[in-house]
């Protein structure tokens, strides 16, 4: 009897099975069979050189420092007495003279705090002083809790990432910026990302608009993203908050039959109403969070389902403890976590930290020579650059104790003494002809 005889019921042959099961299941594919006992990648546990047990404590916060430099970024520095230097990045562009004050004011009430205990310490500057939230306070907790997730993965020798529950990818797709804040010459900066190894960018959707402009003046922006696809890469377009309703719902339309990897805050934060009306005219995923700053801040959004990606970005959203929360939350509701950071190479070292223990993470902006990065670039303050190399659009897994990145500290304070003669960075005003001002 052959194998397509049929069989009586409740009877069976093994080459009838075998048949059964040849069509039911597909062999397994090449990822699936290297990576069957998960990811294998180990690294022993070492210390970072500048621990030394030393004093009845050597946890204890000695010192907090922070440093103001080119192009707009502002990096914490903590010591502990036993001489495990953290950096953190509390970058709130525009606004670095209130973070500074913001940080003065912390690094009195933590010296003599325990530094690996960073969730007390969190919940202190958090809860404890009665007005919580906002840029200004989250931007400078954010440089205190990056630093010292630094210090803890020194002490004990391991990347961020153990820390956050172990690795669960080997690299962390990123994206660069092409144009500027008046997006021009694209085609020919995505062929520089192209050949960079980039295979994702991210752009500008508009310059300068009104709050309902002519609709022609979305044509140059539909032109560009049909330019920068023709040569095989993905691209995202940030609306900036700077496109109003009237015309937000034309350009999403406008902009489907080119298929956007996203678009970037489509509506200004604060109009989740409005934000779930935008997400039902449109199959584009719309992402934002850059002005979002907490679980609550976010909420809203995530129960209305009017997004795709949630983009906290680490040096405003609390540092690694809240971001990591904030994407956790995110994966309840089926939400990609992408961080934005057009900042320092803390900061987006930072970043890669949650991408690489977060589920749901999807990509990471990279300031790599980015428009604003005048002065100074991601890699002038590291000792170790190769570190954020991009190979196939993503950055590989950082293995070094802590976040994984070694500052240049000697230049820093050059730099820093240099910037502070300076006035610090603040954002391009846009206004439209008849002198109102508009969103930048």
């Amino acid at each position: 009897m052959s194998a397509n005889t049929p069989q009586p019921i409740g009877s069976s042959t093994a080459a009838a099975e075998l048949s059964q099961q040849q069509a039911t299941y597909l062999p397994p594919s090449e990822l699936a069979i290297k990576y069957q006992k998960g990811i294998q990648r180990h690294e022993p546990a070492t210390p970072h050189p500048s621990f030394t047990a030393k004093g009845a404590n050597p946890h204890l916060i000695k010192t907090i420092e922070n440093f103001y430099v080119r192009p707009r970024w502002l990096f914490v520095r903590i010591e502990t007495e036993g001489g495990v230097v953290g950096w953190g990045e509390a970058t709130l562009e525009g606004h670095t003279e209130a973070v500074q004050g913001s940080l003065r004011d912390i690094a009195r009430r933590l010296k003599g705090w325990d530094a690996m205990n960073i969730e007390d310490i969190y919940t202190y500057l958090y809860r404890h002083r009665f007005y919580r939230g906002g840029e200004v306070l989250m931007s400078a907790i954010s440089g205190i809790d990056i630093a010292l997730w630094d210090i803890k993965g020194k002490i004990l020798g391991v990347p961020v990432w153990q820390l956050l529950g172990g690795k669960v990818r080997e690299n962390c797709p990123v994206y660069g910026w092409i144009g500027g804040d008046r997006p021009s010459d694209v085609l020919e900066q995505a062929k520089v990302r192209k050949a960079q190894g980039f295979t994702r960018v991210k752009m500008n959707a508009t310059e300068s608009i009104g709050w309902l402009d002519s609709p022609h003046a979305l044509d140059e922006t539909v032109k560009r993203l049909a330019e920068v696809k023709s040569i095989g890469l993905d691209a995202g377009l940030d609306f900036h908050g700077r496109v109003h309703k009237p015309l937000a719902k034309q350009l999403v339309k406008l902009l489907e039959p080119h298929r956007p990897l996203f678009v970037e805050e489509p509506l200004l934060p604060g109009h989740p109403n409005e934000m779930k009306d935008l997400y039902n005219k449109t199959s584009i995923p719309i992402a934002l969070g850059e002005r979002l700053f907490t679980r609550e801040d976010v909420r809203p959004y995530f129960e209305l389902g009017c997004i795709d990606i949630i983009q906290p970005d680490i040096a405003h959203a609390g540092g690694i403890s809240e971001t990591k929360k904030i994407a956790t939350m995110a994966e309840a509701y089926d939400i990609g976590v992408a961080p934005h950071c057009p900042l320092g190479p803390v900061a987006f070292a930072a970043s890669l930290q949650i991408g690489f223990s977060t589920p749901n993470f999807v990509v990471c902006e990279m300031s790599w020579k980015m428009h604003y990065n005048v002065g100074a670039d991601l890699f002038t303050y590291m000792t170790n650059p190769d570190v954020f190399a991009v190979k196939n659009g993503a950055i590989d897994l950082l293995m070094a104790p802590g976040l994984g990145v070694e500052i240049n500290e000697e230049l820093i304070r050059k730099e820093a003494a240099e910037a502070s003669k300076l006035e610090p960075w603040i954002n391009p005003l846009f206004r439209g002809d008849d002198g109102s001002v508009r969103e930048w």
